[in-house]
């Protein structure tokens, strides 16, 4: 069935070719962005069918596992030597493509540098067709994802009867090889900067590239064929040694960026690269982060704008150039940081933050001199539009401003109170008890309650907790972490039995009454006793059974002993529930109920070794 399936594939690469006005075939472009007219002819041939089932089979064999190293050794030679002398056709096809992606993983670093040196050319001059083919793009970056091997991966002999030298000597090769191609790839960017950086998928590749130059890789993403995220799926940061040609290299490519700021500021596309090497360079090249971060900053402060106004306010409201000003804030040293405030967001602060995208810069610089005495002004300043700032919804300027206020003892106790009046709760003080639910629901007192009497009250067990917002449950986090947070441990501790179960088995919920029990020094025992009589049914629940586990792992014997004495009833219960079933096991029930003087060694002698470790990271 072969040849049928090719003379499909045939006929299916014939429909997506443009036709002329004759009927016959039009010259072909790289697919990308729409308007494609300024991009390069295309050079090279597609694959023929033949060519397409081959890469189709590699694919599926690469998503099974090999026996051994040496089959797997041997299939990607195999599979490489197939690729020779047509590296950019498969690099460019999407079945190629795939195939590519998973292979060049598995592959050594000279086997990945000879791949980027046919899809280079002569030096270099195709790297940018490629890079700027929807396809090829990724095949240019998951090579460069591969140069972290470099100089963590073992350069011994393939055999065992090569000496230590001789391996030393190919894994020299095998750099060289590799660092001569990226070193390539680096040159090509920096002649062709505005192509590569306003491209859609070019503009991948040169961040990419900034990562690999400055040794400081993201590793992970959604699945290309789905765009879901995997339910694995976490970005991993890998920092490695770079050789000093890739200091240079970085130097030259931020010097690009800075020679056309005008345009890497404002651009969709551009932006993010320079977003990626101020990134990279604030944690591997301090000298290169405060040189961009300066030149940045002198081209804003340098436009024209109206008397009295910053110039910098547009692009704090601006969606492209408000991200690449985030990061600058958070990457700026105090003296840069004491500039901005004063030259550009004193005086603005609260509309900025009303604003719903200036609103984010505001969080970075609240962050960012959280451990400053500038902090204090910020505070003062954004203190008198908090319910304003309340009412528009940007819960993260404030979440934000109390997270700051937990570093800076200065201004917690205004802080507390100015969120309990935005939060119409502060008088009478007989509302303060009621203020942890209108937090964690972010509502105010009025609306929470049903009542329009500004000085009346309700009984607050008229409402039961029932709504747990994420950023109130951020809020009350870190409110909890004040010197003084009586107010809401009060508030907290009044709650009834059911709105403490609501708590515990709500996902944001759960780690407001961990930071709350952790808060405590006295009075922890009344308020489990509170728990009791729901603990199956948090033990039952995904978020309440994490939660009881951090209650058990921090309580004395005697605590444990009780909880014990509650959950062993229903231990069937517990068996049979699928989050249950781990709590039963890590709390040793059937131990409790059967051999009891050995369940209490156990865990006294979990406790000792937890206090134990506990001594030994607060030491660090």
């Amino acid at each position: 069935m072969e040849p049928a399936r090719g003379t499909a594939a045939q006929n299916e690469g014939q429909s997506r070719r443009r036709k002329d006005g004759k009927g016959g075939k039009g010259k072909m472009r790289p697919e990308g962005r729409g308007g494609d007219g300024g991009k390069p002819e295309r050079r090279w041939k597609r694959l023929d069918a033949m060519s397409v089932g081959y890469f189709r089979r590699v694919s599926a064999r690469l998503e099974e596992e090999f026996s051994t190293e040496e089959e797997r050794d041997m299939f990607v030679e195999n599979v490489l030597s197939e690729v020779r002398g047509q590296a950019v056709s498969v690099a460019t096809d999407i079945t190629g493509s795939v195939a590519l992606q998973k292979l060049l993983p598995l592959a050594s670093p000279a086997q990945v540098g000879g791949v980027l040196t046919e899809l280079g050319g002569d030096s270099g001059a195709q790297f940018q067709a490629v890079s700027c083919d929807r396809c090829g793009a990724h095949i240019v970056e998951t090579a460069l994802r591969q140069t972290h091997r470099l100089r963590v991966e073992d350069p011994e002999a393939t055999t065992e009867n090569r000496s230590e030298a001789d391996g030393q000597a190919d894994g020299e090769e095998d750099h060289g090889m590799l660092e001569k191609q990226v070193l390539a790839l680096s040159r090509a960017v920096v002649d062709n900067v505005m192509e590569f950086a306003q491209d859609a998928h070019g503009t991948f590749v040169v961040r990419r590239l900034a990562e690999t130059l400055g040794g400081r890789l993201t590793q992970g993403r959604p699945d290309r064929q789905t765009g879901r995220k995997p339910r694995d799926f976490s970005t991993q940061v890998i920092d490695f040694q770079v050789p000093p040609s890739f200091e240079e290299a970085l130097d030259r490519l931020s010097d690009c960026l800075l020679d056309n700021i005008n345009v890497f500021v404002t651009h969709s596309l551009a932006c993010p690269v320079l977003q990626t090497v101020l990134t990279v360079s604030q944690k591997k090249r301090p000298e290169l982060c405060q040189r961009l971060t300066e030149g940045i900053m002198g081209y804003l402060a340098s436009l024209s704008a109206a008397p009295g106004t910053s110039p910098l306010l547009v692009f704090l409201k601006d969606q492209t150039s408000s991200r690449l000003l985030e990061m600058l804030i958070a990457a700026c040293g105090k003296p840069l940081l004491r500039d901005l405030y004063r030259n550009h967001f004193r005086g603005h602060l609260v509309s900025l933050a009303l604003h719903p995208i200036a609103n984010f810069p505001v969080q970075r610089l609240t962050a960012a001199a959280a451990k400053h005495k500038l902090f204090l002004k910020i505070f003062d300043e954004l203190s008198e539009g908090l319910e304003a700032i309340l009412a528009t919804g940007h819960m993260g300027v404030i979440v934000q401003l109390a997270e700051s206020c937990s570093q800076q003892e200065e201004r917690q106790a205004q802080c507390t109170q100015a969120l309990l009046e935005a939060f119409h709760c502060w008088d009478p003080p007989s509302r303060r008890t009621s203020c942890a639910p209108l937090l964690l629901s972010l509502l105010a007192y009025e609306v929470y309650y049903h009542t329009d009497s500004p000085g009346g009250d309700t009984e607050t067990s008229q409402r039961p907790l029932s709504e747990i917002c994420y950023h109130g449950s951020l809020l009350v986090q870190s409110l909890l972490r004040f010197s003084d947070c009586s107010v809401v441990k009060t508030s907290l501790n009044s709650l009834p039995a059911s709105d403490l179960l609501t708590l515990a088995t709500d996902p944001s919920g759960s780690h407001v009454l961990e930071a709350h029990l952790r808060s405590l020094n006295k009075g922890k025992n009344k308020f489990l006793k509170k728990l009791q009589g729901h603990l199956v049914k948090i033990a039952c629940s995904k978020h309440g059974s994490r939660f009881l586990e951090s209650v058990w792992n921090n309580s004395q014997l005697k605590h444990k002993r009780e909880i014990a004495q509650e959950l062993v009833p229903s231990e069937a219960v517990l068996r049979a529930d699928q989050f249950g079933r781990h709590v039963c096991r890590n709390f040793a029930l059937p131990h409790f109920l059967k051999r009891r003087s050995q369940w209490e060694e156990l865990q006294g002698a979990q406790s000792k070794k937890r206090k134990m470790f506990s001594d030994i990271l607060e030491g660090v």
